[in-house]
């Protein structure tokens, strides 16, 4: 069993699509790992804010067979490939990590750049997996997020799923 982690984030009907990936992730692979939910501003474009977490799972699918079912999950939730990759969209899924694989593997680029770039990323990364390395870099990623120096804003927000807090928003 590998474990692989992977992001998932949505600004068009936020609640529902990032609902639908949980239901999907969670059929297919049983147990879920699941970082707190974060909104965020869009990145490379204007758009409405996004809704980020990252789901760790224990799955013996190979790269290439995540990736393809991850697309079709992305166009069943109304994904379109044909619009630019800056835009708003109804479901994102990434392969982060898989297990400690470097370089291309079917056409994915692992571990994936957006993990030390995007403060939507390393955040939930770091919530659910701080102790782990990154393969590249060899630091954790809760050092990795302790030294972020971006400015990518980022909050939790409130999030339920099967009946259970996922993550609250700070009050106050």
């Amino acid at each position: 069993m590998s474990r692989v982690y992977i992001s998932i984030g949505s600004n068009i009907e936020r609640y529902r699509h990032v609902t639908a990936a949980l239901d999907a992730l969670h059929a297919w692979f049983g147990e879920l790992i699941i970082s707190p939910v974060y909104e965020s501003e869009s990145v490379g474009f204007e758009g409405s804010d996004f809704l980020n977490l990252v789901v760790a799972i224990e799955t013996e699918l190979t790269v290439g067979e995540l990736s393809r079912r991850f697309k079709q999950l992305e166009a069943e939730n109304g994904r379109t490939r044909s619009a630019p990759k800056f835009s708003p969209r109804t479901l994102d899924l990434d392969i982060l990590t898989y297990d400690d694989a470097k370089g291309v593997v079917d056409s994915v680029e692992l571990p994936r750049a957006e993990i030390l770039k995007n403060a939507f990323v390393l955040r939930p990364m770091a919530d659910i997996a701080g102790d782990e390395l990154h393969p590249v870099c060899g630091q954790s990623y809760g050092q990795l997020w302790q030294d972020y120096q971006r400015d990518q804003k980022l909050w939790p927000v409130d999030f339920s799923w099967q009946g259970r807090w996922v993550s609250r928003a700070l009050v106050g």
